[in-house]
């Protein structure tokens, strides 16, 4: 059985579609990876059905070192690995 957004740690149970586990973070921070290994963080503004990302506040990391802090991000969908929410 499957734990498709339950945070991988056996304590939730409960299934979620990517759609509603999407819907969920919207408005909330996430961290965005790409496949060369680079992370945005950021407050997940939109996206759409090519996994097209809008951020707002954002922050690149590169190797886990920040390097550029944008007001506005916009990520291609095809650069996108895995959108995850943002640990406090």
């Amino acid at each position: 059985m499957s734990d498709v957004g339950g945070g991988g740690d056996g304590g939730s149970k409960t299934q979620r579609s990517p759609s509603e586990f999407l819907k969920g973070v919207l408005g909330r921070p996430v961290v965005v990876r790409l496949h060369n290994g680079t992370e945005f963080r950021g407050v997940l503004a939109c996206m759409d059905g090519y996994m097209n990302v809008a951020l707002e506040q954002t922050e690149e990391y590169v190797l886990g070192e920040l390097k550029n802090k944008y007001g506005d991000a916009f990520i291609r969908g095809n650069n996108v690995l895995y959108i995850c929410p943002q640990q406090a």
